[in-house]
Formats: structure tokens, sequence, C-alpha cells
């Protein structure tokens, strides 16, 4: 019955852009399978009209598309599905220095490899220099770069006197201005600056390594403060656990996304009362697989132990997904310099995600996570218009998801790839 009336929506909306006039940014889109959302059955052969950066109308092969709408060839022929969000990237490389004033030409291409080349039409920025995030944002809004929608936390909290011991060879001037809030008072006017300036929520670094075994954490009253502050000016709060009793301390606070699982023994990992505690209280996961096995490989760890510990992370998502929690989508790219998302949808998989549940951890997840539901994260008429082309179908390999043929925000081609690419 669902599909039976989804069906005849569409077909309704199809007939009734007829009347619509020919426009330049009016287009057909056709795909092999359209994913409208994760939980609906895809339609084949389908069909996508694009209007005004939004979407107008969409059916399957059974259904007409309007006449006389301009055919976009460079991007159909693929399995299309809403745009994707990264929800854990930082714009903290040198290619992104000095964005208010870099020469587009500079700027384009990383902004391009790193985000819309594999789907990405949002990403949440978990940490950088505000100034220079809040001007990239600003000039892709102006259309000088092309490139996704930001959101941005702005830069993190840490514990008093808690840099974790892997950012200590950043040059003293930027240590210096990195906040380790030791009152309550003192988080709260870091917030309020963070939102002027830019923010739409704000990172915590509940538990720091500090090397030798040592974590040093933050105030359970600072991360409360924070936290609150935050929900009052209507953002997420976001935090860096490290390790068990970091996640149970992000719950405490009222945090609402863990940007990390984390690595510990399998023997430890998180207990099904705590995984219980995170699901009540609507705390999201960004699970950030592809990392640990990354972060492992440069710390020389052996592979066997490797993949016993990522094996705990994948756990602990699995656990996690099992019991009902809400999955982000995300990769640490920045920090991590390995661009390519296809292994983490592979250990995603591998934790036993389906590839539907992957699609919703990068389309209506996220969406729906930052009050976004009713405009973007599904294909659907009246939606914006943030597409993403696949080569093949990721229900049939899930590493189809970083195989992307064309991005398209707001009705503009943003990727398209070429043969060289």
């Amino acid at each position: 019955m669902k599909r039976v009336a989804l069906l005849l929506s569409l077909a309704a909306a199809g007939c009734a852009s007829n009347q619509r006039p020919a426009s330049a940014d009016r287009y057909l889109l056709t795909g092999t399978r359209l994913y409208v959302a994760p939980d609906a059955p895809p339609l084949d052969d389908a069909w996508v009209v694009v209007s005004g950066g939004r979407i107008e109308a969409m059916g399957p092969a059974s259904v007409a598309p309007p006449a006389g709408v301009r055919r976009e060839d460079a991007c159909s022929g693929g399995v299309i599905t809403a745009g994707f969000q990264n929800s854990h990237v930082h714009f903290t490389d040198a290619a992104f220095a000095g964005a208010v004033s870099r020469p587009r030409d500079e700027l384009q291409p990383p902004l391009s490899r790193m985000t819309t080349r594999f789907g990405f039409t949002t990403v949440v920025d978990t940490g950088s220099d505000p100034t220079n995030t809040v001007a990239l944002r600003q000039r892709i809004e102006r259309g000088e770069l092309l490139g996704p929608a930001i959101l941005t936390v702005g830069s993190p909290m840490y514990p008093q006197n808690g840099i974790p011991f892997y950012l200590r060879d950043l040059p003293p001037a930027l240590l210096a201005q990195l906040p380790q809030p030791a009152s309550a008072e003192e988080a709260r006017a870091i917030v309020q600056n963070s939102f002027e300036t830019g923010a739409k929520g704000t990172k915590l670094f509940v538990a720091t390594p500090q090397g030798g075994g040592e974590i040093r954490r933050m105030a359970v009253d600072v991360a409360r403060a924070a936290a609150d502050e935050t929900h009052k000016r209507g953002g997420l709060v976001m935090a860096h656990p490290t390790d068990p009793e970091g996640v149970s301390a992000a719950v405490q606070a009222g945090v609402d996304v863990l940007v990390h699982t984390t690595i510990d023994s399998p023997k430890i990992g998180w207990s099904a009362e705590l995984v219980g505690q995170m699901v009540a209280r609507h705390v999201s996961v960004v699970p950030t697989l592809q990392l640990w096995g990354y972060e492992l490989a440069k710390a020389h760890v052996p592979a066997d132990v490797r993949d016993r510990l990522v094996g705990g992370a994948e756990q602990q998502l699995a656990a996690f997904s099992s019991a009902g929690g809400q999955v982000l989508f995300g990769t640490d790219v920045g920090y991590m310099s390995d661009l390519d998302p296809t292994q983490e949808y592979a250990l995603m998989a591998h934790a036993g995600l389906t590839p539907m549940q992957i699609l919703a951890s990068l389309t209506t997840a996220p969406a729906a996570r930052w009050s976004a539901a009713e405009r973007r994260g599904l294909v659907k008429p009246g939606f914006d218009a943030d597409l993403v082309v696949l080569n093949g179908d990721p229900a049939m390999d899930v590493r189809r998801f970083a195989d992307v043929k064309c991005t398209i925000r707001a009705g503009k081609e943003l990727f398209v790839r070429t043969s060289a690419e």
C-alpha cells in the first residue's frame, strides 16, 4: 500500500509539472535506479525533475516524465540517491588556509577532492579555525566556490591543561588559542562567542590522552554548562570520548553526538547498560572505524592487534545500532589524510549494518539530527535538489557508495566525474 501511494503521488506530481515553462535551471535526470529513501522500495529506470534548486517531480519508468524538459546527460544513467552528509571533517589542512582571500584555483581542487568527489553535499566541521572555516563557507554560499553546505562547531573545548598529546606539535601560538575552560562560567562564555562567530554547535573533548596511559578529563560542571548553553542557542553538542568512561561522561553531560567509537579491548567495550543509556538519551554516534586502523598503523601497532582493536569498535557499532541507536556517517577526513571513504563503508558493513542502514547514516539520519528533515535527506518533491549519482548499486556492494558519478547541491552540479578521474 505504501508503494502504491508513493507511485500515485509521483504520477500526480509528474502530470502537474507539464504546465511548467522551460527554464535554464530546470532539467531531467534519469537513472537506472532511484533510492527515494532508505526505508522505501527503490524505483527502477526512474527519473527526477529538478527546478529552481528543488526537486519538482520524480517517478518510475511506468510514469512518464514531463514533456519538453531538458535532459541532463552528464549525470544521467546511474543510481540516484539523496545527497550525502559527512558528519566528521576538518578544514585544518594548509590547503584551506587563508580562505578569505586565497585564489579560487587554489581552494577548489582540495575542496572537491575532500568533499564533493565523494558525494558530500553537507559536511560537519568538528574543529578548525572558525574564522577561516566561516570564510570558506561564505565563499561557497556566494557561489565563488563549488562546495557542500558547511556546519561547523568552531574551535573545540579541551579539559583544563588537557591538550591531547597528538596536537602538541601545533605552533605554540595556535595551541594557546585552544579553549581549556577552568569553570562553568568560562565554558558558557566560550560557547556564546563561538556562536556569535558562526558556529552551529559545540565540540567537547571530555577525555584526552596525555601519553603514557594518562587520560585528562573535563570537569563535570564545565561539560554540562557548555552543553546547556549550546542547547539554549539551538545547537548540537558533539563529544570526543576517548574511552568508555568518556562515553559515559558525555552522556551524563547531555551531549547529542559522539564523534567516535573507542578503541578498547573487546573485553572492555561498551556495556549493554551504557548503550541503553545512549539510546534512551538520543545520543548519535559517528563510528569513524577507518580512522582507527589509520592511527594504529601510524603508531606501528602490529596488524593482528590493529584488527582486534578495530574489531572491538565494530562490536560497539553493532551493539549500538542493534539497540536502535542513530548512526551518522563520518570519517575524520582533514585530520586523516586518507580522503577515500571506501574502507569506512566496508567496515560498517562488516560490523553488520545493511546498505540501507548505511544510506540512512548518510542521508535521513543526519538531516533529522540537524533539524533539516523537512528539506533534505530524501528524494522528494519540494525538497532541496541535493542528489548523488553513483556508478553502481550500493545494495550490491557498499563500496559503491564511494563510486560517485555526479554530486548535485540545490540543483547545481558540484562534481562530475570525468574519464581521467
